[in-house]
Parts: C-alpha cells; sequence; structure tokens
C-alpha cells in the first residue's frame, strides 16, 4: 500500500495550470453544420491522447443536444492523432425523441478518420437502483498526489513525469513502477482522482471530465496482473475501443474513486472495467475499455 503523506498536497488550494488548459480544450470552436474543432495541449503524447478524444466528442454530441444529459458513450480508436493538427468532430443526428437522443461523432484529420463514437443522451428518471458497494480503501487526504510517486523514477517515467496533469491522481495501492521493486502482484487498481481545481457548473463539462479521466489509468490492471510496469517493462499499449455508462449526476471537482481490474488478456489484447464511486459510495459511472497489450520481455543471453 501507498503510504500515507503527513501534509500530503490537497488539490483545490489553487487551480492547477493543467486544468485551465484542458478546460481551453473542451471550448469547442463550432465552424457550423455539426461540425466542431479542437486543439491538442501544448504538453503532448506521441499521439493524440486518447482522453482527450473521448471528452471533446462528449462535448461535440452535447452542443448538439441541448440539456438532456449524456447516459452513454461507444467509442473506436481507428488511428493515432497528429498532435500538431487541430482535429474536426462531425456529429451525425440520428434522433431527437421525447427522452431520448442518438449521435454520432467523427473526429478526423485531413479527412482521414481517427475515431468514432456513438452517443446516447436520456432524460434523468426514477425506477430499480441497486449497484456494487465501493471498495473499502484510505480517504484521498492522507495518500500522495501521484508526482510524489515518481521520485526516483525520474528517469525511467519521463513520458508521465512530463505528462499535463489537469486531474488530481492519488492511487490507493501501490502504482505499477513501484510494485515492479516489491514483486507484488496485484489484479485491481484503485485511485482518487478530481479535477485539480474547481469546474464550471455545466453537467457536459463534469461528464467529459471524468471521459478524459477515464483513459488514465484503467489498462494498469492488465500488466500489474503480471507483475510488470509501465516505463520499466518493454510494453506496447494501444486503445482499441472505449465505453462509458453514465449512472447518475455528479461533480467531477469532488473525490470520486475509480476502481478497476482486468478479467481477461489474450489474442494480443486485454480487456479492463472500471467503476467510479463517490466519496459517499454511489456508483457513478462504469467504464470498459480493451487496448492491444504487447509485452517484450529482455531476450535471455544464449549458453
Amino acid at each position: 500500500m501507498t503510504p500515507a503523506v503527513p501534509g500530503a498536497v490537497t488539490a483545490g488550494t489553487e487551480i492547477g495550470t493543467d486544468l485551465a488548459v484542458l478546460l481551453d480544450l473542451l471550448d469547442l470552436e463550432e465552424v457550423g453544420g455539426d461540425v466542431f474543432v479542437g486543439q491538442h495541449p501544448a504538453k503532448v503524447w506521441s499521439r493524440t491522447f486518447g482522453g482527450q478524444l473521448v471528452s471533446q466528442a462528449i462535448i461535440a454530441a452535447g452542443r448538439t443536444v441541448g440539456d438532456r444529459p449524456v447516459h452513454a458513450v461507444n467509442a473506436h480508436f481507428v488511428r493515432g492523432g497528429d498532435v500538431k493538427k487541430p482535429i474536426e468532430y462531425h456529429v451525425e443526428r440520428h434522433r431527437d425523441g421525447r427522452a431520448f437522443a442518438n449521435r454520432t461523432v467523427t473526429a478526423s484529420q485531413d479527412g482521414q478518420e481517427l475515431f468514432v463514437m456513438l452517443a446516447a443522451f436520456q432524460e434523468w428518471g426514477r425506477g430499480l437502483e441497486h449497484a456494487h458497494e465501493r471498495p473499502d480503501v484510505p480517504d484521498p487526504e492522507s495518500l500522495p498526489r501521484i508526482e510524489q510517486s515518481f521520485a526516483g523514477f525520474e528517469d525511467k517515467l519521463e513520458m508521465f513525469v512530463n505528462a499535463p496533469r489537469p486531474i488530481d491522481l492519488r492511487y490507493t495501492n501501490d502504482p505499477s513502477w513501484i510494485l515492479k521493486g516489491t514483486g507484488e502482484k496485484l489484479n485491481h487498481n484503485r485511485v482518487w482522482m478530481k479535477a485539480d481545481g474547481t469546474l464550471p457548473d455545466d453537467p457536459l463539462l463534469h461528464n467529459a471530465t471524468l471521459g478524459y479521466s477515464s483513459d488514465t489509468t484503467v489498462l494498469d490492471s492488465i500488466i500489474t496482473t503480471h507483475g510488470l510496469s509501465w516505463g520499466l517493462d518493454r510494453i506496447v499499449a494501444a486503445t482499441v475501443n472505449h465505453s462509458i455508462w453514465f449512472h447518475r449526476p455528479f461533480r467531477f471537482d469532488e473525490w470520486t474513486l475509480y476502481a478497476t481490474e482486468s478479467p481477461v488478456a489474450a489474442g494480443s489484447r486485454g480487456l479492463a472495467t472500471g467503476r467510479f464511486y463517490a466519496r459517499t459510495g454511489e456508483l457513478l459511472a462504469t467504464t470498459v475499455q480493451e487496448g492491444v497489450i504487447r509485452h517484450f520481455p529482455p531476450r535471455r543471453p544464449k549458453n
């Protein structure tokens, strides 16, 4: 377990610069005909971050619906995006019923599809209710921010160290790079997360920020099940598809627990599931992500 850190930094004491950048990224430019343009941040990966595509597509679809909340998105990643170019999001309207609406969002660059997402919207209504219980984990205030867990691993985890962090992440268990040193295998990961500051009241922004965050740690349990680590083992990973079901309204500038596990890995792909819980225990959203996961063990020296 990650040890408690006396005086650990509490997010929200000041708004993180990276959160301001994320809010700018979610402020899509509408160019007409249900087409929206999104930009990349100055800090980028080698290709467009999947969470960025999901979050910007949620905003694009939601802008064509009105006040009806999003309840499900199902996305497929077609090719990696060029981080030096803007992205066009084309929204197709399929249905605008009394309680339901359906959209398809296609993200493209230079006429090539990067990503396709189905989005469903529904008015909230009363009905049967039940949910899995939230795992019992330490409170987020007793845990270190993820930045503190990089100490001693800066050279191995340079990509993660330099990545934008609009979300305050706090592992309740040791992350993969620390587990690697202990030899422990773990078939689940549980991370407290919230926006690194206060978000505007628009519910669509809270859904989109959760969508962004849902791509951050979801694949961890695939590799920790095998005692592997990002940065320390030679692993190639790429998201194939990603789905989110939103169960109830929430604020993503309040602590949520992202509890993930991997039920299967086969055929060079791994499947991971995740549940977002409110601090008070309510199940807020469920995710499923499939990724290509390839591990290249070091070659054994010949005798």
